[in-house]
């Protein structure tokens, strides 16, 4: 006989006895007692019910993961079977901004999935794909107008003679 193990322990009872300590938080007395969160599901690294990506059974997190970004997704369904917990999709480089956002929108907001996250994932998974793009040297060449063109040109004109 197959049973189905359902977790009797709600959400909002594992954010209040995990709140003030738990593995993904850190904490700053310097800047004013702010609380940051290093939770992989959480899109705004935000320590805060939520974003925690631990306690809910719904959960988006956007990662950097060498050149590419990874969409994962937390499945309710699946909570009595960690390995097997997250859905993830990895979008390389070469896709186009547009397309990463249309699908980081359509896995989110569009099947009904914490929609309520859809601003914050777009944001993040902008975030990501800008800090992955190469920098590109730029040449500043600034052409003198004016006085200073007139005396570079005699500068020119003497150094030449």
């Amino acid at each position: 006989m197959a049973t189905e193990v359902v977790s009797n322990i709600s959400s909002d009872l594992i954010w209040e006895c995990t709140r003030q300590q738990n593995a993904f938080l850190v904490k700053r007395k310097q800047a004013g007692g702010v609380q940051f969160s290093r939770d992989p599901l959480n899109l705004l690294n935000k320590h805060s019910r939520k974003y925690a990506g631990y306690c809910n059974d719904q959960a988006i997190g956007i990662q950097p993961d060498s050149n590419t970004v990874e969409l994962k997704t937390k499945l309710a369904s699946r909570t009595s079977k960690p390995a097997s917990m997250y859905q993830t999709a990895s979008f390389s480089a070469s896709t186009p901004s547009r397309k990463l956002y249309k699908s980081v929108v359509s896995t989110t907001a569009k099947k009904g999935y914490r929609s309520d996250l859809r601003a914050e994932a777009v944001a993040r998974a902008s975030a990501v794909k800008r800090s992955q793009r190469e920098v590109k040297e730029r040449k500043q060449v600034t052409k003198l107008r004016g006085a200073k063109a007139r005396k570079a040109a005699e500068a020119e004109a003497s150094s030449s003679s």
